[in-house]
């Protein structure tokens, strides 16, 4: 099963620029046979606005970017993970994923469950409460994907209540600074040996008004092993093979749910959970 991961440098609070570089990215991927019918593809978090709390300007209030997401994976008959910021009824905002099939019709939706305080996320978003998966179908074999967002990283229970729900593949999507690259990865690599999963650590790059971002996309196969990239790092050049550098690109990867399942299997450490 193959997952493209995009890392966008995403320029600030400006939708159409977004929505527009990402669709061009992933249809030269798919004119060079890079992506297919049936692939996963996953966009960093708040891929059309970046981290913004303007919610006057970044709200999705029209759906145009949940349009935008459902059309592009029906074009290109994808499932398609993006992320976008919509308003409550309360007014505050939800910094939530929305998914769709290569239908166009939403599968999945997911509110990030840990607004980041320390960036003072939780003073503009209120968090979700539940976690959610969804099916990855790809026309040959089928995995459950959990979507999580950025801060969400750094709580393993989130990521036991997705095992529980069948999770074989983490979404991670994130606008992780540069400063604290090393958590990112070293959490990522964590949570799939811990979980006996595959994750996608899937960040953004560039710089915001008030953060440096370096990329480093990756993926981890259920071992915490760096799955290799299948496309040469894409649009980018790999900081090393298998993960994106600090430029925008995207990083394609060959997962291997049959050695996910059977590695689960000969060591069945998941068995013995205590699950909270």
């Amino acid at each position: 099963m193959r997952a493209h991961l995009v890392q966008s440098e995403i320029v600030w609070e400006d939708k159409p620029t977004n929505r527009a570089w990402v669709a061009g990215a992933i249809e030269r991927a798919q004119r060079e046979g890079v992506v297919r019918e049936g692939d996963l593809v996953v966009l960093p978090e708040l891929f059309d606005t970046g981290f913004s709390f303007k919610l006057d300007v970044t709200s999705d209030d029209d759906e145009a970017t949940l349009k935008w997401i459902q059309q592009e994976a029906r074009r290109l008959g994808v499932t398609l993970q993006g992320s976008r910021t919509v308003r409550g009824a309360d007014g505050r905002g939800r910094n939530r994923v929305s998914v769709a099939g290569p239908d166009g019709q939403i599968i999945c939706e997911y509110d990030k469950v840990h607004p980041f305080s320390f960036g003072s996320e939780s003073q503009h978003f209120t968090g979700g409460e539940t976690v959610t998966t969804y099916e990855w179908n790809d026309g040959k074999d089928k995995a459950i994907v959990c979507p999580v967002i950025c801060y969400d990283l750094r709580f393993p229970e989130l990521f036991r209540r997705g095992m529980k729900m069948g999770a074989e593949v983490f979404a991670v999507v994130a606008n992780w600074p540069a400063v604290r690259r090393l958590h990112r990865l070293t959490l990522s690599r964590a949570r799939a040996i811990e979980n006996q999963a595959c994750v996608l650590s899937v960040n953004r790059c560039g710089r915001d008004p008030h953060m440096v971002y370096d990329g480093g996309t990756a993926a981890f196969d259920a071992k915490g092993e760096i799955v290799p990239s299948a496309n040469g790092c894409g649009l980018s050049r790999g900081a090393a093979e298998g993960e994106l550098g600090d430029q925008a690109g995207i990083l394609s990867v060959e997962i291997d749910i049959a050695a996910l399942r059977a590695w689960r299997g000969s060591f069945p450490a998941l068995k013995d959970a205590k699950w909270a």
